[in-house]
Order: structure tokens, then C-alpha cells, then sequence
């Protein structure tokens, strides 16, 4: 890999993904290896193994990447998840990975010290913040209410501007590739425009061509209910205050760092709905 001014060129270039299963990190995946980069795609039971929880697992992920990018699971603002993601960046730099991307949250105090720890590495880094994804309505834990027809959720009428997780890959491999343009940089990405979340459903509703109904209840309400399903105590304490802090409405804004990086518009929410619903993803 040779780095030119202020591109990379990307023959020969190894990308690890991690979290390369995840509705972002499948789009880096895809992206990643249209753009002619070597992929090595890392998950828990991928055929390159990587768990943040097994530190054993991390140096043969990373032994000869060029770049990273980075997801953090359960969340990048979890318990644990700056120390974790802090060692793991600092050893891809002594491994020799010198460019790393951070996928993050729009409005995610909690996340500030996860990105800290990247900052201070040592890497070439990345910050990319996202709102909240369109894809979370199509796949994951929220997918079966949308098919059940009601989807419960603690976001009020919060207005949010739903991002394709699609814009947020072209953002990563952009960032990964595009030598320093982007180095030492945090990019805040959304969608074209704010939608509540009732509204989201409806369109949703609309384009698959059956109802779904939207219910809002408070973040506490949504604890009782996953710790019922058997999520630890410790989890759902993080998920309530998180849903209680970043949906409150202070991520109701637009921002321009889809069209900054990529020269174009992001993908409206009403595409991302039709395309799904023609996949029969909600009615699957």
C-alpha cells in the first residue's frame, strides 16, 4: 500500500472488518471489496475469528491488515467498550495497521471515551458518527414486531433523520481509502431528512401495503420488557439510559457529511422502504 498525497492506492490494500456480520459491517464488507480491497471479514463465527471479549482472537485478525474498521458490540458506549476498543487500536499500531475508522453514535455521550481511546492510539483514525439506521426497521431484534405488525419502542415523536447503513460504508471505505483527507476527522452522517418514528412505520406501512403500528412507551417500560426476554440487568440499564439521553430529541438535525464525503445526496428513508418491501422483508 502506498499512500499518495491525499489518496491510497488501493491495490494490495487488506481491510479487517470487524463486526462483519452486522447491518453496517456486511455494507463495509460489500463495499470494501467492490472498490477492489482485500476483505478480511472478522466476526465471532466468520472464518476469520474476532471477539472483543477474547483478546486472544485480535492478532491474528489484525497480522497484515493495512486498515480496520471498527464496530463495537453490544455498543460503542457500553461498559467496557473504551477499554476494550482503546488496547485493540493500540495494538493493530504496533501490528503495523496504521489506518482505523470508528463506527460511532450521533448524540452518544456514553461513546466519547470509546472515541477518545481511538484518537490516542497512535492510528490514523476515523471517527464516523451515524444516526439512527433505516436498517434497524428491516433487520435485528426490531424486525419480528414490524412483521408482527406493532412495533413498540421507547422514541416518543422524537424526530430522527434515518441513515442507510449503505451511505455509511461508502463513508468507511471512502475514509480508509482516501489517504489523509480524512484522517484525524470525526464525520457526522444522517439522512436527508427528519422523521418521528410513527412516521417511519407509516412509510414503512405504506410501502409494504398492510398496517403497522407504531406504540411509543418510556425507556423504562422497554427495560422491563428485554430484561423479561432474559437480557442481563446490566445491559438494560445501559439501553434504558441510552434510549432516555439519545432520544431526546437532540439529534433532530440534518447534517452534510454524507454529500461532504461522497459529492452526493444520502439515500432518502421512502427508497430504503420500497426496495424492502418488494424484498418481502416485512411481510417475510
Amino acid at each position: 500500500m502506498t499512500n499518495t498525497g491525499n489518496t491510497t492506492d488501493m491495490a494490495g490494500m487488506t481491510v479487517l472488518v470487524t463486526g462483519a456480520s452486522g447491518r453496517v459491517g456486511r455494507r463495509v464488507v460489500e463495499t470494501a471489496g467492490a472498490a477492489g480491497l482485500t476483505v478480511r471479514a472478522a466476526s465471532r463465527s466468520g472464518a476469520v475469528r474476532f471477539d472483543w471479549a477474547d483478546r486472544s482472537t485480535w492478532a491474528d485478525a489484525l497480522r497484515g491488515a493495512d486498515a480496520a474498521h471498527l464496530a463495537y458490540l453490544p455498543d460503542v458506549g457500553a461498559p467496557g467498550a473504551a477499554e476494550a476498543v482503546g488496547a485493540f487500536a493500540r495494538q493493530a499500531v504496533a501490528l503495523g495497521v496504521r489506518r482505523l475508522t470508528l463506527l460511532s453514535a450521533r448524540g452518544e455521550e456514553q461513546a466519547h471515551a470509546t472515541e477518545r481511546a481511538v484518537r490516542e492510539s497512535g492510528a490514523e483514525w476515523t471517527v464516523v458518527r451515524a444516526s439512527w439506521f433505516a436498517q434497524n426497521l428491516s433487520e435485528g431484534p426490531l424486525l419480528d414486531g414490524m412483521r408482527g405488525g406493532e412495533l413498540v419502542f421507547p422514541a416518543g415523536e422524537v424526530l430522527e433523520p434515518f441513515i442507510d447503513t449503505r451511505d455509511i460504508a461508502d463513508v468507511v471505505v471512502a475514509a480508509l481509502t482516501g489517504g489523509d483527507r480524512f484522517a484525524g476527522r470525526t464525520l457526522g452522517l444522517t439522512g436527508p431528512r427528519l422523521l418521528s418514528f410513527r412516521q417511519a412505520v407509516a412509510e414503512v406501512a405504506a410501502a409494504a401495503g398492510r398496517e403497522i403500528t407504531y406504540v411509543p412507551v418510556s425507556a423504562r417500560e422497554y427495560g422491563a420488557a428485554l430484561a423479561g426476554f432474559g437480557v442481563p440487568a446490566g445491559e438494560v440499564e445501559f439501553l434504558v439510559e441510552l434510549f432516555e439521553t439519545n432520544l431526546d430529541g437532540r439529534n433532530a438535525k440534518l447534517s452534510e457529511g454524507v454529500r461532504e464525503v461522497l459529492g452526493r445526496e444520502p439515500r432518502d428513508f421512502a427508497d430504503f422502504a420500497h426496495e424492502c418491501a418488494g424484498a418481502g422483508t416485512w411481510t417475510s
